[in-house]
């Protein structure tokens, strides 16, 4: 895997706790495109986890609609974690 891009750091080091994406666009303080684009970037590289909120439970997906990225709240993944600490 290619190195971790300061934006993606960033959003990886918020996502230590589960996080919707109305908060991560708050904390990171990226564009909404941009923000989009890195959390599928993560999501693929299975560095972070894609949960879905159903009435009181947060349920981890299975599968996510991009189209509607801001529905999801996310998480990091141990691999994502040991990711960002090394480099």
């Amino acid at each position: 895997m290619r190195k971790l891009y300061p934006s993606e750091k960033l959003i990886l080091s918020r996502l230590i706790f589960p996080e919707p994406y109305d908060v991560l666009l708050d904390e990171t303080g990226l564009p909404a495109g941009a923000l989009r684009d890195d959390l599928i970037t993560l999501i693929n590289f299975r560095l972070i986890e894609v949960w879905q909120t159903e009435a009181v439970e947060i349920n981890r997906a299975t599968s996510y609609d991009s189209d509607h990225i801001e529905s999801y709240t996310f998480r990091a993944t141990a691999t994502g974690l040991k990711k960002m600490r090394n480099e």
